[in-house]
C-alpha cells in the first residue's frame, strides 16, 4: 500500500488540498499541450483545489496569478522556433524542476506532463516528497522518437525505460483517446490507475462566431506541429496538383516543428504557388482563420506506428464550423469518416488532392451547425479536464 502524503496529513482537511503541476509549456503558448494543461487548472480550481504551476519563462509572458492559482515560470533553452524541444531544452527546464519540486511546499499531489525526462525528476521527487503523482499521457515519446531516423537505439530504450517506469508507478496515468490507452496497455499491460479522459478543444476560444480572418480568396489551414509522424507534405504535393484548377486557392501554414524549416525550403526549391507559411498566432487568430478557411488540414504519417493519434487540429477546426481534409489511416481517418466530419483519404497526394478540390467546389461538405454540435457533445476539452482533475483529486484520497 502507498504510503499517504505527509503534507496530506498535516493539512487534515483544515486546507484545499494544494496540486503543484509540473509542465514545460503552458497557456498563453499556442500548442495543444499549454491548452489541456490550463483546463486541468482551471478544473481543479473549480473543483476546490489550489494549484501551483510549475512551468518554463515564454516569449512576452510573465508570473500570472488568480485567485487560487499560481503560475512559477523559469527559463529554459528554446530552438530556433521558440520551442522547448530536444535535449538539452529538456534538460534545462527538468534540472531546475527537481529543485524546484523539492522547494515546493506545500505539495499535496504532482501532476507531470511529458517528456519523460520530466516524468522521471517528477517521479523522483514525489517519492522523496511522499505525495502521489499523476502522468498525463497524451503521447506515446518513445514510440515518436522511434518514428524519427538517426535516433539511436540506446536512446530509444532509455526512452523507453523511463516512460514505462513513469506509467507504471504513477497513482494515475491519463490518456487522451483510446488508441493511447491501448498502446499503453500494450507496453505495461492493462493496469487501474490507466484511465482514459479523452482530449478536445477549448470551445470556448475555438467557436463558429466571430471574425473569419480577413483573408481573401478560398484557402485551407495547417494549423499545428510539422514533423516526421504528421506527414503535412503530402499537403504540399496535392496543392500544387489543385490550384492548377483554382488558381485562386491557398494554403496557410500556422506551424512550428522539426518538420517546417525543410517543407518551406521545398516549396520555394519547387516554386510551388500559393503555399504561405505564417508566424504562431495566439489562438484566438487561429480560429478566426479557420472559421474563414475551406478546410482545416490534418494527417498522420503511415507505417510509423501512429496510427492512434488523434490530432488536436480536427477539433480546433470542426469547433468553428469547418471540416477537415485528412490524409492518413488509423483513429483519426475512422472518426472523421464516421461522424461525417470531412473527407477522410489515404495518405497520398493523388487522393488529398482529389478531397481538396471537393471541399473547393463545395461537394459534400457538412454543415456548420453540425460540426460544432458533435465538437461539442464528444470533444470539449472542459469536459474531459473536469474528469481528470477529479481522477487527480481521487489519488490524494487513496494515496
Amino acid at each position: 500500500m502507498r504510503s499517504r502524503s505527509r503534507t496530506s496529513r498535516r493539512h487534515g482537511g483544515t486546507r484545499p488540498p494544494h496540486v503543484v503541476v509540473a509542465t514545460r509549456v503552458y497557456a498563453p503558448e499556442p500548442v495543444a499541450a499549454a491548452f489541456r494543461l490550463e483546463a486541468l487548472v482551471l478544473a481543479l480550481e473549480r473543483a476546490g483545489a489550489e494549484v501551483t504551476v510549475l512551468t518554463s519563462t515564454a516569449p512576452g509572458t510573465g508570473a500570472a496569478r488568480s485567485r487560487h492559482r499560481t503560475v512559477s515560470r523559469w527559463p529554459v533553452k528554446r530552438d530556433a522556433q521558440g520551442q522547448v524541444r530536444g535535449y538539452l531544452s529538456y534538460l534545462s527546464f527538468d534540472v531546475p524542476l527537481a529543485l524546484r519540486l523539492l522547494l515546493r511546499r506545500p505539495m499535496d499531489a504532482l501532476v507531470l506532463e511529458p517528456p519523460p525526462t520530466t516524468g522521471t525528476v517528477g517521479m523522483v521527487a514525489a517519492a522523496l516528497r511522499r505525495v502521489p503523482y499523476t502522468f498525463y499521457a497524451a503521447d506515446v515519446w518513445s514510440d515518436a522518437a522511434d518514428s524519427v531516423e538517426g535516433v539511436p537505439s540506446l536512446v530509444l530504450a532509455a526512452l523507453r525505460l523511463m516512460e514505462t517506469t513513469v506509467w507504471k508507478r504513477a497513482t494515475r496515468v491519463l490518456t487522451i483517446s483510446p488508441g493511447v490507452q491501448h498502446r499503453l496497455e500494450q507496453l505495461i499491460g492493462p493496469r487501474d490507475h490507466l484511465i482514459m479522459v479523452g482530449n478536445g478543444i477549448d470551445a470556448d476560444t475555438f467557436t463558429d462566431q466571430g471574425p473569419a480572418g480577413g483573408e481573401e480568396g478560398p484557402y485551407f489551414v495547417y494549423a499545428g506541429t510539422v514533423s516526421e509522424w504528421q506527414g503535412a507534405d503530402v499537403f504540399v504535393d496535392a496543392f500544387a496538383r489543385v490550384r492548377a484548377e483554382h488558381p485562386r486557392a491557398r494554403l496557410l501554414f500556422f506551424s512550428e516543428g522539426s518538420g517546417r524549416d525543410a517543407l518551406e525550403a521545398s516549396v520555394r526549391d519547387r516554386g510551388v504557388q500559393g503555399v504561405e507559411f505564417r508566424d504562431k498566432i495566439p489562438p484566438a487568430e487561429v480560429a478566426a482563420h479557420l472559421r474563414g478557411a475551406v478546410a482545416g488540414l490534418s494527417s498522420i504519417t503511415p507505417g510509423q506506428g501512429y496510427e492512434f493519434a488523434l490530432p488536436t487540429k480536427i477539433y480546433a477546426a470542426t469547433a468553428t464550423g469547418t471540416p477537415v481534409v485528412h490524409a492518413g489511416e488509423g483513429a483519426a481517418h475512422d472518426r472523421i469518416r464516421d461522424n461525417a466530419l470531412g473527407w477522410a483519404c489515404d495518405h497520398d497526394a493523388e487522393q488529398v488532392a482529389a478531397a481538396m478540390d471537393r471541399a473547393l467546389r463545395g461537394v459534400d461538405v457538412p454543415t456548420g451547425e453540425h460540426l460544432r454540435r458533435w465538437t461539442l457533445e464528444n470533444a470539449s476539452l472542459a469536459g474531459c479536464a473536469a474528469q481528470g482533475a477529479a481522477e487527480v483529486l481521487a489519488g490524494i484520497t487513496r494515496s
